[in-house]
């Protein structure tokens, strides 16, 4: 569980910052996509865009490809797995919680 724990923490931290999080979810929803094409969406510049990518790479969320002169870039959303995974855990902790407190709340009555 530590090592999933340790892959989520990439993962939240990469997507923490706005731009980074607009950039995977364009790349999500369009499909593999130039550092130019993105640069465009961004609406900051190449080099932020290319310093967003790498951390994004580094949390497995993107990979990339050469073509020429050009890096494509596509998501991959199989990397948000420990993420989920987290998530998960902690509803359930959350929901038997709620359980537990409308069992008490049923048996002070009203």
């Amino acid at each position: 569980m530590c090592v999933t724990l340790a892959n989520a923490n990439h993962v939240f931290r990469a997507l923490a910052d706005p731009t980074r999080r607009a950039i995977f979810e364009e790349l999500t929803r369009q499909g593999e996509q130039t550092v130019h094409a993105l640069t465009r969406y961004a609406g900051v510049s190449q080099p932020a865009v290319s310093r967003h990518l790498t951390v994004l790479k580094r949390a497995k969320l993107v990979r990339h490809r050469r073509e020429g002169r050009e890096t494509h870039y596509r998501a991959q959303p199989q990397a948000l797995a420990p993420m989920v995974d987290w998530l998960d855990l902690y509803g359930a902790f959350w929901r038997e919680r709620f359980d537990r407190l409308e069992s008490l709340l049923e048996r002070m009555g009203p």
